[in-house]
């Protein structure tokens, strides 16, 4: 099964965590999880920097449109900096490709420049484009529970999986 856990953070403290404290938090339950996913938010700012100083690898999600590519690159170097001066074990774990309306030629480019550029990085799962996504986190649910039989909750279960996958023992 799956544990859910969250640490809330008010407002106010998301600019004062530091590196060592979130390496402490994570120590304190490392022990009773597989894997522990920290969701921050679509930018560099203190917090994404803190958790990716924290963690062993990253996720990169990437929504399949115009804009999307722009800041792929200020990430990565964001990435090769944290490698270089906090945590020199910060690997990639894969990118993830989001939000692809497949009706669109452009959304079917990005897919097709992503994997150009991180090859086997790539995860195959796609996450669509769909109403069901955009509703459950305004129900305070994330996808698997809103409405668990969903193309959503199926494309998240399978990126599970395939995480999982290209982990094996670790």
């Amino acid at each position: 099964g799956v544990d859910i856990e969250l640490i809330q953070i008010s407002v106010q403290d998301k600019e004062f965590i530091i590196t060592e404290q979130l390496k402490k938090q994570l120590e304190t339950i490392k022990e009773r999880y597989d894997y522990i996913i920290i969701d921050c938010p679509p930018n560099l700012g203190i917090l994404t920097t803190n958790a990716l100083a924290a963690s062993d690898s990253v996720l990169i999600p990437i929504q399949c449109e115009y804009y999307s590519l722009e800041g792929v690159n200020q990430l990565l170097h964001t990435i090769l900096r944290i490698q270089q001066k906090v945590n020199s074990n910060l690997d990639i774990e894969g990118v993830l490709l989001t939000m692809l309306d497949g009706r669109t030629l452009l959304g079917l480019e990005v897919v097709e420049d992503v994997r150009k550029f991180f090859n086997e990085k790539v995860f195959s799962t796609i996450i669509p484009r769909l109403v069901k996504l955009v509703e459950a986190p305004s129900h305070g649910k994330p996808i698997i529970e809103y409405d668990p039989k969903s193309k959503g909750a199926m494309a998240y279960l399978n990126l599970a999986k395939e995480v999982i996958d290209r982990n094996g023992n670790k």
